[in-house]
């Protein structure tokens, strides 16, 4: 096992990995910029170390840095967390070379599922069901159209180096395409540096459904059932729960055993999730996230497992505790997003907590490195907090929500809070009915 770890990112899930450290008896490292000296992770961690300026571009996202605060600490392996450089294949190559250990799947996994037509390729080939589209890339505007009209409309143009939404475009008719294929290589272009896109059909009322997998990297793995994350805002994430409301227990062993078996096939060393669109009881891959999910904790929640702590042992040589007959759903979790934002435009609202205070309570699970007086900095992603409530039914979970909502206390920025306090006395959010459109129709009838 390791003696010292460090962590590689910032905010809430910096100190959820500390956490798991600290309990195992793993020494911890964090590193931060100097907007962050004063970050709870910082405060929590064994060592720390200033790795630059604040933009992430000279702290969270610099290689160098990192590498050279293991060196300085001895730290023997790095924890990446989500987001930053937990899916840069590249950064995953220089940690190896330096023999530090990454915590986390290959390199070669990393690139695989990040060029996502090789993800699809790569998936469909396992036998993981697909949505149908292009054979690999669309090089030119007269290939998008022998590609669409042989699909039919509606199609969606799509980054073969995309993710969160960017460089991914709807066509709804042929008279769209020309504009919605030129305005997604601009993208893409613009956000990865690759103009390359594919496209695919576009499927009309879908959910967005996540199957959670862990791999030992030896040709075993096991599936964490699903989550839902339908309810979105500009291909977002704001809510997440599991079990699926829309999944049944047929639905969930058959497409579990499908994720499973195809990540063994390839000797997936650690957590990874794989999101399908839903429709008509049937699922269709999208794509592949090689890390640790923001929404990992639902899952530990109706599992009973903690999903970093399994990660690091993997990585440590150690075996898998996890085992497909001893995975057994327990209740049902909802996890909501909090983000220090201004509604209703969800403008961004960094600045100082003057009152703080978590909600608690059984099967309440506040995960925020927020505290009275921090200063929340401007210079990275809004999130500030995922609340997790886990009950024995859905009904009773949504109470809890409910509840817990009510408890959260932060003063000095304004928050998503009442979002989901309006979310909650709707319907469609009450019986589970809603679909990845669902949030976006909401706001604009809602203002």
């Amino acid at each position: 096992m390791f003696s010292k770890v460090l962590i590689a990112n910032r905010g809430e899930i910096a100190l959820r990995i500390i956490r798991a450290c600290k309990e195992m008896g793993i020494g911890t490292v964090a590193v931060h910029s100097t907007a962050d000296v004063d970050a709870m992770h910082v405060r929590m961690a064994d060592e720390s170390v200033c790795i630059g300026p604040p933009p992430a571009s000279e702290s969270y996202l610099s290689a160098p840095s990192i590498i050279a605060a293991c060196e300085i600490t001895g730290a023997e392996a790095i924890h990446p967390g989500y987001g930053f450089l937990s899916e840069n294949a590249s950064f995953v190559q220089i940690v190896e070379d330096h023999d530090i250990k990454f915590i986390g799947p290959s390199a070669e996994h990393i690139s695989m599922m990040g060029d996502k037509i090789t993800a699809k390729e790569t998936m469909k080939a396992l036998g993981v069901p697909c949505v149908p589209g292009s054979d690999g890339g669309v090089p030119d505007l007269a290939d998008a159209h022998r590609v669409s009209d042989a699909m039919g409309f509606p199609v969606i143009v799509k980054a073969t180096a995309g993710g969160g939404g960017r460089g991914m475009k709807l066509a709804r008719t042929k008279a769209d395409l020309d504009v919605a294929f030129q305005s997604a290589r601009s993208e893409s272009k613009a956000a990865f540096g690759n103009d390359e896109v594919y496209i695919e059909k576009y499927l009309t009322l879908p959910r967005h459904i996540e199957v959670q997998i862990f791999g030992d990297g030896k040709g075993r793995a096991v599936h964490l059932g699903e989550r839902d994350c339908s309810l979105q805002r500009r291909h977002q994430k704001v809510l997440e729960e599991a079990p699926g409301p829309s999944i049944t227990p047929e639905m969930r062993a058959r497409i579990g055993k499908t994720c499973a078996e195809a990540v063994a096939a390839i000797k997936y060393s650690g957590a990874g999730t794989i999101e399908f669109l839903f429709e008509n009881d049937e699922f269709y891959f999208i794509e592949m996230n090689t890390r640790l999910q923001v929404e990992h904790p639902v899952t530990e929640a109706i599992f009973g497992v903690d999903l970093v702590q399994e990660q690091i042992r993997v990585a440590a040589g150690e075996e898998m505790s996890l085992r497909q007959e001893n995975l057994v759903i327990n209740g049902h979790a909802i996890e909501v997003r909090i983000n220090a934002e201004r509604l209703p435009n969800f403008t961004p609202c960094p600045g100082r907590v003057t009152q703080y205070h978590a909600p608690g309570g059984l099967g309440v699970r506040m995960d925020s490195a927020l505290y009275d007086g921090y200063s929340i900095p401007p210079y990275y992603d809004s999130l500030i907090g995922k609340l997790i409530v886990h009950a024995p039914t859905r009904k009773e979970a949504l109470a809890r929500l409910k509840r817990a909502l009510g408890e959260f206390v932060i003063d000095g920025i304004e928050t998503t809070t009442p979002l989901f306090h309006a979310l909650l006395q709707e319907p469609a959010i009450i019986d589970g009915n809603y679909d990845i459109h669902w949030l976006e129709k909401w706001l604009s009838a809602n203002g």
